[in-house]
């Protein structure tokens, strides 16, 4: 960061015009999943897996499992004034101070999902974990789901399967993105 030191009011006006112009760029910023990206194996939005995890999908007996609007109550003060910062640290360049705060809500972002507990994935959803691990190339459809079904019903095991809910594949926190607009 560099200081300037300016006096007089002609050259204060100046580099107030200055900054004023660099800055009066609307930008938006977007952090989130973009509609590009999607599961490899069945070509579903992870935008979209992204909502049904944090809303839930009861007609599918999948639980919300918040992870967004926790991250937001928990930091959305914070993101002014380290905007405010990255501003003069980047010489009121907007887009590169917008990355930087892109930046810092992606790893939050990452860091709420990866703290998401609760609720317990449920027993069939353990066993598909089960199957592709066994199973790389299994596509879940509603008769693997089935065949899930069976096996728990048969008192199959699922010890040794991660039963961390948001963490099967990892897609989701890899795929994060930003965009400034």
């Amino acid at each position: 960061m560099t200081t300037q030191v300016i006096s007089g009011g002609e050259k204060l006006k100046a580099a107030l015009e200055k900054i004023s112009k660099r800055v009066a760029k609307r930008r938006t910023l977007s952090v989130g999943w973009l509609e590009t990206e999607r599961y490899p194996d069945s070509g579903m939005q992870v935008a979209a897996v992204a909502a049904i995890q944090e809303f839930g999908a009861p007609r599918a007996s999948i639980p919300a499992r918040p992870f967004f609007r926790p991250m937001i109550a928990k930091h959305s003060d914070e993101w002014g004034p380290l905007l405010g910062k990255a501003l003069k640290v980047y010489g009121y360049d907007v887009d590169k101070a917008l990355n930087a705060l892109g930046l810092t809500v992606s790893e939050e972002l990452q860091q709420s999902i990866m703290a998401v507990n609760s609720p317990p994935l449920s027993p069939i959803t353990l066993m598909l974990r089960k199957m592709r691990s066994q199973d790389q190339s299994l596509i879940v459809t509603g008769k693997t789901v089935g065949e899930a079904a069976a096996r728990v019903a048969a008192g199959e095991s699922t010890e040794g399967v991660n039963t961390k809910p948001l963490q099967d594949t990892g897609q989701l926190v890899r795929s994060i993105g930003q965009i400034i607009e």
